[in-house]
């Protein structure tokens, strides 16, 4: 917009020049170029300082400059400064300042007579309107891009926290699992090794299973791969685990109540993810004989339990991290996280996410 003013000018102060080397009198050249480089210069000036009453003394100069020029040389050299004018008072001052400056611009024709100042009045009131609303709508549509620009870097800051977050709870939820697993099994190893009884090659076979899931699970989550991935009926899914928890120590069995239904990825990613850090947290602070986990599809919602028999949650067992990231994956879908004492004893883990 800048530019086009400065171009708007530039043409004005042209046109006045050959209006001088066409007869016009010369003293109106000066008088151009000081409104010229007020309209440039000036106009950067007070336009980066932003204070209405250098804009005010900048509008006001140049109307009486403009005005001068017109009386002395009417013609489109004149008449573009005043467009010029009009266009430099939108952008710097109210509304209702325009609108008196816009009203204020046909008086340069009160001394012709009366039909002619009616006639060319009009027409460049008309120009000045014309002028100022063409500008009023370049102000708002650059607004309006420079709005959009924040609302787009704003969108994308959500998006990246939103993914560190995703990917907190991925390594968190399948790495500390795995690193979990892999700790039990290298602990009954050295138990065996220490007892001479039992096929400790056995053990640490698992042991390198695992640790060759938890590499695959962290180059997922920093990879970021997002393509949906070939994944195992989730009842498969949580037979894996309650194997794993078995030959961790922990006898574990799994019951599915219900027929399957189908769940979208997120669903299923937010039902394993629970009993995958349900079962990790049995193993690491229970102390439990025994677990359970249940999938069960017979409500209207799907859910799963986590329950063990061992000493029950102790202070803050549910603000860890694990289970906050739980309860962001269950809030996302619309379902609910819960740890309350199990009936027999223990802890029961449950989510319950919509079909």
């Amino acid at each position: 917009m800048l530019l086009a003013l400065t171009l708007l000018t530039g043409g004005a102060l042209l046109t006045l020049v050959l209006g001088v080397l066409g007869g016009d009198p010369v003293v109106v050249l000066p008088l151009g170029v000081a409104f010229a480089l007020l309209a440039t210069f000036g106009f950067r000036w007070v336009l980066a300082r932003g204070r209405r009453w250098w804009s005010a003394a900048h509008v006001l100069v140049g109307l009486v400059l403009a005005s001068v020029v017109f009386a002395l040389a009417p013609g489109v050299g004149a008449t573009l400064f005043l467009v010029v004018l009009v266009s430099e008072c939108v952008l710097l001052l109210p509304l209702p300042v325009t609108i008196v400056v816009i009203a204020m611009v046909p008086m340069v024709h009160a001394g012709m007579p009366l039909v002619d100042g009616l006639r060319e009045g009009l027409g460049t009131l008309v120009a000045v309107v014309f002028a100022a609303v063409v500008t009023e709508l370049l102000r708002r549509e650059q607004a309006m891009r420079r709005e959009l620009a924040a609302a787009q870097e704003q969108v994308e800051r959500l998006a990246a926290a939103q993914e560190r977050n995703r990917l907190a709870r991925d390594i968190h939820d399948g790495l500390g699992h795995s690193l979990t697993v892999i700790g039990m099994q290298l602990q009954a190893a050295r138990a065996l090794v220490q007892s001479g009884s039992g096929d400790v090659d056995e053990v640490l076979a698992k042991a390198q299973h695992q640790s060759r899931e938890a590499l695959a699970e962290v180059r997922r989550s920093v990879g970021t791969l997002r393509e949906p991935r070939g994944a195992p009926p989730l009842a498969t899914a949580l037979q894996d685990l309650a194997a794993e928890s078995s030959a961790a120590g922990v006898p574990t069995r799994l019951a599915v109540e219900g027929d399957e239904r189908p769940l979208s990825a997120g669903a299923r990613e937010a039902l394993f993810r629970t009993a995958q850090e349900g079962l990790t947290n049995v193993r690491k602070h229970a102390g439990a004989s025994r677990a359970e986990v249940v999938l069960d599809y017979a409500s209207g919602a799907v859910r799963v339990e986590v329950r063990d028999d061992g000493r029950g949650a102790t202070g803050g067992a549910g603000d860890g991290v694990g289970l906050l990231g739980l309860r962001e994956r269950a809030e996302a879908l619309g379902g609910t996280l819960s740890l309350r004492p199990g009936a027999d004893g223990g802890c029961a883990l449950r989510v319950e996410v919509p079909a």
